[in-house]
């Protein structure tokens, strides 16, 4: 479901890990667009049996896929490349995305609609809320505890048993010293809030 940056990278997993048969879904799809050699529909199939994968890049756009996947009981995929690492007694819900040469450490939980994005490390014993987004190469250290709908920027890092509220936004490269109890925009290093209303514990 979509066509944008995300959709792609998750085709490129997807094919690597051996489905043979993609077909995105986008309202606003050109006719007779396509990806490589398959199809971009506006609307979704009715013959065929899919598996369904939410590819919005925005988070909550992507839970909102989730939920009508789940609402019309359609199969929802979960996406793991065959170069990413996935320690013993991790749980990955429907609808996750863990790109190329990601690594998810023991005994951590990801929530639905996940994405752990290319060369991303989220460590052990880690909680990871529905529609978290760790960007190419973040870091999330362990013991951490992400609410939903998170968006750790590119190389942005977390030290060890850090809690970040949901709708926390970190900027790239930003670092994470402290737990985050209020939504908002962080930057910097360490992260300071640049937008909204949240503030550091």
């Amino acid at each position: 479901m979509g066509f944008g940056g995300h959709a792609r990278s998750v085709a490129d997993v997807a094919l690597r890990a051996g489905y043979s048969q993609l077909l995105f879904v986008d309202e606003n799809a050109k006719d007779g667009e396509m990806f490589l050699e398959f199809p971009v529909r506006r609307f979704m199939p009715s013959e065929g049996s899919w598996l369904y994968m939410p590819c919005a890049g925005d988070n909550s756009l992507r839970l909102a896929q989730l939920r009508s996947l789940e609402f019309a009981s359609l199969p929802v995929a979960t996406i793991v490349s065959s170069t990413a690492t996935i320690a013993p007694g991790t749980t990955i819900a429907p609808g996750c995305f863990i790109g190329h040469h990601a690594h998810v450490g023991p005994l951590t939980r990801l929530a639905a609609g996940c994405i752990i994005n290319t060369g991303a490390i989220v460590e052990h014993d880690c909680t990871i809320g529905e529609g978290c987004h760790v960007s190419v190469h973040a870091s999330v250290a362990g013991y951490c505890n992400l609410g939903d709908r998170v968006f750790l920027g590119v190389g942005s890092s977390v030290i060890d048993r850090i809690s970040i509220a949901c709708d926390v936004t970190i900027g790239a490269g930003g670092v994470v010293i402290k737990s985050i109890v209020e939504p908002g925009v962080y930057a910097g290093v360490p992260v300071r809030l640049v937008s909204g209303f949240g503030k550091l514990s």
